[in-house]
């Protein structure tokens, strides 16, 4: 066989072929057949305990959503401290060295609260007065702690 016979096969095949007998018949009957005589899928037990699992952790998540909602709702917010907190209660060390700290702390605080009246609920700004009085509790700690 030579290169133009393998060349004229491989054309051939390019034609459509018509089968001997008509396909459709036997599978249809075999589709038939399968669909009336197989039982009903079962889920597997695993596939059970999926399920279970699914309910139990979308019931988890919403007491804990529902939890986390009541807690916080129930919070104080930091602006309502800095705002009970008078002036004139402005802390005053003894010690030369912590009087500086004691001028700076007093002067961000008045900063603070003119900023959280512009925007009190910004949580920028309360984590921002929550370091500031934390630093500010931590210096009175350590001026008792000096005697």
């Amino acid at each position: 066989m030579n290169e133009f016979e393998w060349l004229r096969q491989t054309r051939a095949l390019r034609e459509p072929v018509s089968p001997r007998r008509d396909l459709w018949q036997a599978i249809d009957a075999a589709l038939d057949d399968a669909t009336s005589n197989a039982p009903a899928p079962r889920r597997s037990t695993a596939q059970r305990a999926q399920g279970w699992l699914l309910a139990a952790s979308f019931a988890g998540m919403s007491l804990l959503a529902g939890s986390l909602a009541v807690h916080l709702r129930d919070r104080p917010l930091a602006t309502a401290a800095i705002q009970a907190t008078p002036d004139t209660e402005r802390w005053r060390p003894s010690d030369p060295r912590l009087a500086g700290a004691a001028v700076e702390f007093d002067a961000a605080g008045m900063e603070l609260r003119q900023a959280m009246e512009q925007a009190p609920n910004s949580p920028a700004l309360q984590r921002l007065l929550y370091r500031m009085q934390k630093q500010q509790s931590q210096l009175r700690q350590l001026e008792h702690q000096a005697g």
